[in-house]
């Protein structure tokens, strides 16, 4: 009979502080919440054990994600610990435990160019995310303010709005620094002494090294790994923290003025911008903290990508910043939509419409709305009334081309015509007319017959109306969103 995982681990019992150090707060089900007590030197334990592990179970669940080199799906992971968890949690305990291989994927960048990402079986991500929920804790308190990439009750509007203050106080020249293939060349021992200051389980340290050193394999090959991080697993962002946490002490202990983030549509938390008042304190700052990451953190900066611009020219977290002109806020700035941004919702839009694809235009439109909800709540807070009525009429013309092309032969689109009553003769001539068809979409037979009314009465609704309710909820008025 199959063991129930969550039954299998044995919970630990809670003890009072004295000689503890407080750790991560944990919720049960039942909607208890206790805080677990930790050693710092046997932390092992709260790894494989508790309430934590059983959370780091339905989190791996939750994600899923692919497989990894042994070919394991999220959905066998239960039967597998059911049979194999006490053997499991020896080897974790007893430190025989050694990671899988890691399967090699590249994908595509934004700006061009392949990124190599690594996946680790399921086991060994169930692992790393129960690592990162014991580690987590220790670190958060020592990692600074204005970093919030992959923080807790920290989010990408909280770092714009910092950068955004920055920016209106008059330190108007920025440093977007930008490091080297960050991910390969973080020093592993650099690393390891980083959380050897607060982690004194040899057990602990010896296991988050062999993931550090996991290989990669790729098209059968295996690449050892002498040096970097593997990118794709849950521990990835908590390590890279830790380590570019040493240059936010830094710049803090200067007196800069930072925000360091996630990047915008990636998991990587090295982009990091300096805020100052002069081209020439700029200048000087950057020659400095470029010293002090080769030197110190054994990091390279990306002289190509690295630059010193003004706010205009300055995009954070597909954000950018321009003048605002309204009334007694001359001078300032405010948040704005970048124009890389654009270009990527207008492409996902193209791929969600494109005609060749065999959709129906009530599936095109459940695609276009849940693209819109989750892509208009994250750039609320931006400026952009006038791109989102535009973009909304490029998007009916993108559906009227898709109907026109399901109508397919002109007897079927005459009788389509005739029957949302336009005069015969009318109809006749745009049925059987040689225009093409996005012509005709754009056209206004298509724009008075196949209008925004018949749209929404299949659902369709327009990105600037969800706009205007996110940003301004009921108080949502055109002339507001104008300035």
């Amino acid at each position: 009979m199959e063991q129930s995982f969550s039954d299998s681990i044995p919970l630990p019992k809670w003890k009072p502080a004295g000689g503890y150090w407080q750790g991560e707060r944990v919720r049960e089900k039942t909607g208890k919440t206790f805080y677990m007590e930790k050693r710092k030197d046997n932390l092992m334990r709260w790894v494989v054990g508790g309430h934590g592990f059983v959370r780091a179970y339905h989190s791996v669940l939750r994600n899923k994600g692919a497989a990894g080199v042994d070919g394991m799906q999220t959905a066998d992971l239960r039967r597998h610990l059911a049979f194999h968890w006490e053997s499991i949690k020896t080897e974790l305990l007893d430190g025989g435990y050694r990671p899988q291989l890691v399967r090699g994927v590249k994908i595509p960048k934004p700006s061009g160019g392949v990124r190599q990402l690594g996946i680790p079986t399921v086991m060994d991500r169930l692992v790393q995310q129960s690592i990162h929920q014991v580690l987590s804790p220790v670190w958060e308190k020592e990692f600074s303010v204005f970093s919030y990439g992959f923080r807790p009750k920290r989010s990408a509007q909280d770092a714009l709005q910092q950068a955004l203050e920055y920016i209106n106080s008059g330190r108007q020249w920025v440093i977007d620094l930008d490091l080297k293939s960050f991910f390969d060349r973080v020093d592993h021992d650099k690393l390891m002494n980083l959380i050897s200051r607060k982690v004194a389980d040899k057990t602990l340290l010896r296991l988050v090294r062999r993931y550090l050193k996991s290989g990669i394999m790729e098209g059968g090959l295996v690449q050892p790994r002498t040096e970097g991080t593997p990118q794709g697993g849950p521990l990835s962002p908590l390590l890279s923290n830790i380590l570019l946490n040493e240059l936010d002490r830094e710049l803090e202990k200067r007196g800069h003025k930072f925000v360091r983030s996630r990047g915008f549509g990636t998991s990587y938390a090295d982009d990091c911008s300096i805020f100052l008042k002069s081209k020439r304190a700029a200048e000087r700052v950057l020659a400095s903290i470029r010293r002090f990451l080769e030197e110190k953190l054994h990091l390279e900066v990306n002289r190509e990508k690295t630059k010193i611009v003004r706010p205009v020219n300055f995009t954070l977290l597909g954000h950018g910043f321009v003048p605002t002109y309204k009334k007694g806020e001359r001078g300032r700035y405010q948040l704005s939509i970048a124009r890389k941004s654009w270009e990527r919702l207008k492409g996902k839009i193209k791929e969600t419409t494109r005609k060749t694809t065999p959709k129906t235009v009530q599936e095109r439109i459940e695609e276009l709305n849940r693209l819109m909800r989750g892509w208009v709540n994250y750039f609320k807070h931006a400026t952009g009334y006038q791109k989102f009525k535009d973009l909304d009429a490029w998007v009916r013309c993108r559906l009227r081309y898709c109907i026109w092309k399901q109508w397919k032969r002109p007897r079927r689109r005459l009788r389509a015509f005739l029957q949302m009553g336009v005069e015969a003769g009318w109809a006749r001539r745009c049925a059987y007319s040689r225009m093409g068809g996005w012509a005709i979409a754009c056209s206004p037979i298509m724009g008075t017959t196949v209008t925004e009314a018949r749209l929404r009465q299949r659902g369709y609704i327009p990105f600037l109306e969800y706009y205007l309710d996110a940003k301004y909820g009921d108080k949502a008025k055109p002339n507001q969103s104008r300035k």
